[in-house]
């Protein structure tokens, strides 16, 4: 009797255990993939500039602005970038660049 005790805790011990390595590693599959937002301007600014767009912070040097990507819809993303800095030429994300049509999508979002 006593071996089947130990082998149910056994079992149990080790079920527990998968259960706990699932929702330890969940949270590190649901994370955004890393990476950052790439916007090339048309026309470059006249100084480099930081502001916060969408929740993140953008820095802007010349023609080229960069952040951290959070997840957000890439031409979505542009549009507000767009509006803030000016028309885009140019602009990457961890999914790639933007095509022809979307950037006539992000320069023409409201």
């Amino acid at each position: 009797m006593p071996t089947a005790i130990v082998r149910r805790f056994s079992a149990a011990v080790f079920v527990t255990s998968l259960a706990f390595a699932g929702i330890v590693s969940s949270p590190a599959q649901a994370a955004p993939r890393g990476g950052s937002y790439v916007a090339a301007l048309t026309a470059p600014l006249s100084e480099p500039r930081e502001d916060i767009v969408d929740g993140m912070l953008w820095k802007c040097t010349g023609d080229r602005c960069s952040a951290p990507a959070k997840g957000s819809r890439p031409v979505l993303v542009c549009g507000r970038v767009a509006r803030k800095f000016g028309a885009v030429s140019r602009f990457t994300s961890p999914q790639g660049e933007l095509s022809a049509e979307e950037l006539v999508r992000c320069n023409g979002s409201e």
